[in-house]
């Protein structure tokens, strides 16, 4: 990430390290986060500057930190970088005008189809209906302003797929599938709902689940980010359990008979390591029974790790892991300040002891374990005929000793796909921050003068961008004194989000001049209210050369359904 390059501040952590407001993701909510910091903390989002470095040529809401957060975009990246296959998609709830807000979301679809993805953009019209009320010649209207504007930001219809949620046929059955996973509790813990709740709303959102995987039904699963603003977070957690749960197989890493959760695993491959490479008391360990021939009062039988005197695998006990991991303490880290994986290893030493313990003579020996989660019968078997090498086959799992996780990951995979099933992978995700409104506070539909619409007419969009709030100071001797605060003002933002394009240079021209007092507010607002201008002359012109792309496209914007809607 270019340190030169300006960053929008957007509602980053306060000085004294306590969150704003408390933060609740609601997608039928107002569209606001306090403090993006505790996104990290309370939800698992992760900092979109860990995996910046990835990213090849990225977009200018990359650059300029617009873009935040993400959930596993790493896969992403790496797929785009090896030219592997991925896709993207994101919806749109065609409840009013798109403006400049949905044009982040336009942006990064169209970034992510230019980078050689499949690209997926969806009219969210079963939710709109559902959860707005919204009436269908209502929605007609709004869904083709909506596709008019993508298609003239530059999406190419010939190289991704739109659609409407109402008419595609694979989202609904799937729906359907995904739906025999979930169940009210979740909804209501997920999304607040209750018995006043329509099932209809509910409905949609099991279709939108099935949205943000219908990429991986096209050709293959493969790596699928879902660009949206943080209040969307909700469907992507959903999702990605409801992937998890679909599957036939269930991978994870094992050293013996007993489970072991991330954290305990951790300390025991710590432990195993350890005494299979001589490090820190392997002959205090007493690793050195070998002459037993393995067979550990049966514990291999159990274990299905057997062999353990094979000549490939150290002979390493449960009980010798269990006496160095009792010598060992993981680093001592305030609570509230450290690294998640750090306090759960101090949480899981006495855990994974009790199990290494009660495992007693039986060999430690890595494997990879596959659950049957969902498998038929002939699948299951199928598996066990797929792994090649030393296994040991169980009544509910088989263990591997010759397989890496990655390549059992992609063996689960292959034999589900073969017998009928999904194979999903769970969806990845980037989140972007919401822009201020021109008039400060919250962007709002309901507040015309906080947002500019995409139809708005070039002359009122200029007035808006004129009459904007700013982060200026009183008066313009303070502004040349103290500078301007250019990380509290909407219309640095215009700048950041969307005036500025690609140009780095002029978004940092006018984020410097004005933190060091060299640029007054009604000339950077004049500037502003120009490119706005010419933007919004320029962006209808091309809608109307969209007109003709879109007659073309097979989507219906006639709709002959009825129906009053949900909720109102």
């Amino acid at each position: 990430m270019d340190e030169d390059t300006p960053r929008t501040d957007g509602g980053t952590e306060r000085a004294d390290g306590e969150p704003s407001e408390d933060v609740a993701l609601d997608p039928w909510g107002s569209a606001s986060v306090g403090d993006y910091a505790d996104l990290f903390a309370e939800f698992g989002i992760e900092a979109f500057d860990d995996v910046a470095g990835d990213v090849v040529d990225p977009h200018y809401l990359m650059r300029r930190g617009v873009i935040f957060g993400h959930r596993e975009y790493d896969a992403v990246a790496e797929a785009m970088a090896n030219d592997e296959p991925f896709a993207a998609l994101s919806g749109f709830m065609p409840t009013g005008d798109p403006h400049i807000g949905h044009k982040l979301v336009f942006d990064e679809l169209i970034w992510h189809q230019e980078q050689g993805g499949d690209v997926f953009g969806l009219i969210a019209d079963l939710e709109a209906h559902s959860a707005r009320g919204m009436s269908w010649d209502e929605i007609d209207e709004h869904a083709r302003s909506y596709l008019l504007s993508l298609l003239a930001l530059g999406f190419d219809p010939e190289d991704g797929e739109l659609y409407r949620q109402s008419d595609n046929r694979e989202v609904q059955d799937l729906g359907f599938e995904l739906g025999s996973k979930a169940n009210f509790s979740e909804f209501e813990a997920i999304y607040g709902f209750d018995g006043e709740t329509n099932i209809s709303h509910m409905q949609s959102v099991v279709t939108q689940t099935a949205d943000i995987l219908y990429p991986q039904l096209v050709d293959e699963p493969k790596p699928t980010v879902i660009p949206v603003g943080p209040d969307q977070d909700p469907h992507v957690r959903l999702t990605r359990d409801l992937a998890t749960r679909l599957r036939y197989f269930k991978v994870t890493e094992a050293f013996a008979s007993f489970e072991l959760d991330d954290a305990e695993r951790t300390l025991v491959r710590a432990a195993y390591d350890a005494l299979a490479g001589g490090e820190d008391g392997g002959d205090d360990a007493g690793a050195g029974d070998a002459g037993d021939d393995a067979g550990a009062g049966d514990a291999g039988d159990d274990a299905g790790a057997g062999d353990a005197g094979d000549d490939a695998a150290p002979d390493v006990r449960c009980e010798d892991a269990a006496v160095w991991l009792d010598d060992y303490e993981p680093p001592e880290v305030d609570a509230e300040d450290a690294d998640a994986e750090e306090v759960d290893l101090a949480d899981a030493k006495t855990g994974a002891l009790e199990k290494l313990r009660a495992g007693g003579k039986e060999p430690l020996r890595p494997r990879v374990r596959f659950f049957d989660r969902n498998a038929t019968d002939e699948a299951f078997e199928a598996l066990i005929g797929a792994v090649d090498g030393d296994k040991r086959v169980f009544e509910g799992h088989v263990d591997a000793f010759e397989l890496t996780r990655e390549a059992a990951e992609s063996l689960a995979r292959k034999v589900e796909i073969d017998h009928d099933g999904f194979g999903f992978r769970q969806p990845s995700s980037i989140y972007h921050r919401f822009m201020t409104g021109l008039t400060g506070g919250k962007m709002s539909s309901s507040i015309p003068a906080s947002h500019i619409s995409l139809l708005d007419d070039p002359e009122d969009g200029y007035d808006k961008v004129r009459s904007a709030t700013t982060g200026g100071r009183d008066t313009a001797e303070e502004q040349r004194e103290l500078g301007g605060e250019a990380d509290e003002c909407p219309v640095y933002e215009l700048y950041a989000y969307l005036l500025a394009g690609d140009d780095d240079g002029l978004a940092t021209e006018v984020y410097s001049e004005c933190v060091n007092g060299e640029r007054l507010c009604g000339g950077c607002k004049e500037q502003a209210a120009e490119l706005m201008r010419e933007f919004l002359a320029d962006h209808q012109e091309k809608r109307e050369e969209a007109e003709e792309l879109l007659e073309d496209l097979d989507i219906d914007l006639d709709s002959d359904r009825r129906g009053t809607g949900g909720e109102h």
